[in-house]
């Protein structure tokens, strides 16, 4: 038994533990109680109310394991960052199972009580936003504890004095580990517990796991695993828990290419997580050094969701060449489980220090302004009968629509191009920091790509990972 073979199995058998019903990120309370009800006593679970929400929301309490070692996990502190709520539900489906790592379960419940708080901020997911219903960020109140979440989860832990805790997040996808392209997909930290950021024996119980999970993700995503900013937050929960003598460990769930809903980076929470509770229940986390985990690379934003290189614009008759990035941001329907991308130019001019998931070099490309088709539509129905691939390669974005039958922000997902609706005749038409332009490139006088609401639509390419705008 050692924890290289057993983070070798669970990478490996994965989906035999995946809990099937997440399929993206914008899930609600309602949707996890059957989860919850299912938990058995006979696999060990106890489940109690913690208590509730502000919106009254019952906020669960999850316990698991008999060891004298108490660990709290708790997820979804701020109500849109989802990402370990699921890792944490296909972790009770892997306590629930026998197999043959059956020994490494016995090992982690013999030595450890495991306390799971998931969705600590039900009335934030129900809108998918960071905030309390009282519009407070729970993070920052853990001295003042004016959000009822907030002093359930300082309750737990003075009950429970707990020994280890794993505070779960979700970070931006445009960090980097430190100044390289490679997204930050995991980023760990232990928050300091004063102002000189000074390492007491709790604090460095935290870093000693983290560098032995830090191992463990570097053989599945090597260099894509940072280091959080440490500077002290007196009224954050991490900085506090470590000042109130809970070794403390912050997961950021980042970025990883063509992930929009973090599937495999849960995976990689699920991986991480349960290999930190072996170390725990092994006390395999002796074994590594600070210096380990001072070396893990610090968080940058280096990354941008699309960066054009050398593009050639003119202004005033003169021409100049310059970088553009793109960054993107979710749009959350009505139905707060579903979202469009809303892009915008972030930047121009050297981005060599930047990177982006997607990189053009435009050094022997033409770029200008996407064309609007001329013709006037009247119905989505109409729209679809368009022949799209010989529009894109002609250099169209955009259609004038007149229709009634489509209000939204978005377009549906099999058009491709921009709406343009009332009296707009064209969309942005400004290459600007801010700005959304549609833009075409062509090579030898040829369409090779348009970018449409900052995603990169290919000539004859079947699909495209982005959406149109209606404007």
């Amino acid at each position: 038994m050692n924890r290289k073979s057993f983070v070798a199995a669970l990478q490996q058998q994965y989906n035999t533990y995946r809990e099937p019903y997440f399929t993206y990120r914008r899930f609600k309370h309602a949707d996890l109680q059957p989860l919850i009800a299912a938990l058995s006593p006979d696999k060990g679970f106890a489940v109690k109310q913690l208590g509730f929400s502000t919106e009254k929301r019952v906020i669960h309490h999850i316990q698991l394991g008999k060891g004298a070692t108490q660990v709290m996990l708790w997820s979804q502190m701020h109500g849109d960052e989802a990402t370990a709520t699921m890792a944490l539900f296909d972790i009770f489906r892997f306590f629930s199972t026998s197999d043959e790592l059956d020994s490494y379960r016995k090992v982690i419940l013999d030595n450890l009580s495991l306390h799971f708080v998931p969705m600590l901020n039900p009335d934030g997911a129900e809108v998918f936003k960071r905030r309390t219903a009282l519009d407070i960020d729970m993070n920052r109140d853990a001295l003042r504890l004016v959000n009822p979440e907030s002093r359930l989860l300082k309750g737990l832990r003075d009950e429970l004095n707990a020994d280890f805790g794993f505070n779960l997040h979700d970070q931006h996808t445009r960090y980097t580990a430190y100044y390289t392209p490679k997204p930050a997909t995991i980023s760990f930290l232990a928050p300091a517990y004063n102002v000189a950021k000074e390492v007491n024996p709790v604090r460095e119980r935290a870093m000693r796991l983290i560098a032995a999970m830090n191992e463990d993700l570097q053989g599945i995503i090597p260099g894509q695993v940072a280091k959080y900013n440490d500077e002290f937050e007196p009224r954050a929960f991490g900085d506090n828990m470590q000042k109130w003598g809970t070794s403390t460990i912050l997961i950021e769930s980042g970025g990883y290419p063509n992930d929009p809903e973090k599937m495999y980076v849960r995976q990689l929470n699920f991986i991480a997580i349960l290999s930190a509770l072996y170390a725990i229940a092994q006390k395999e986390y002796e074994q590594y050094t600070t210096e380990q985990y001072w070396a893990i690379p610090d968080n940058r934003t280096q990354l941008r969701h699309l960066l054009l290189r050398n593009v050639e614009l003119n202004l005033n008759g003169a021409s100049y060449r310059t970088d553009i990035s793109y960054d993107v941001r979710e749009r959350t329907k009505a139905d707060n489980r579903s979202f469009y991308y809303e892009s915008f130019i972030d930047d121009l001019g050297d981005l060599s220090t930047l990177y982006g998931y997607r990189e053009i070099d435009c050094t022997h490309l033409q770029v200008s302004l996407g064309k609007v088709y001329p013709e006037e539509m009247y119905s989505l129905e109409q729209i679809r009968k368009l022949n799209f691939s010989q529009l894109i390669a002609e250099g169209y974005t955009a259609l004038r629509y007149k229709g009634q039958d489509w209000q939204e922000k978005d377009v549906p997902a099999d058009i491709p191009l921009n709406l343009l609706r009332g009296n707009h005749t064209q969309p942005d038409d400004t290459i600007g920091i801010e700005r959304n332009p549609d833009l075409v490139l062509l090579e030898a006088g040829k369409v090779r790509y348009l970018i449409i609401n900052g995603f990169v639509r290919e000539v004859n390419a079947a699909s495209w990972l982005g959406n149109a705008l209606c404007y």
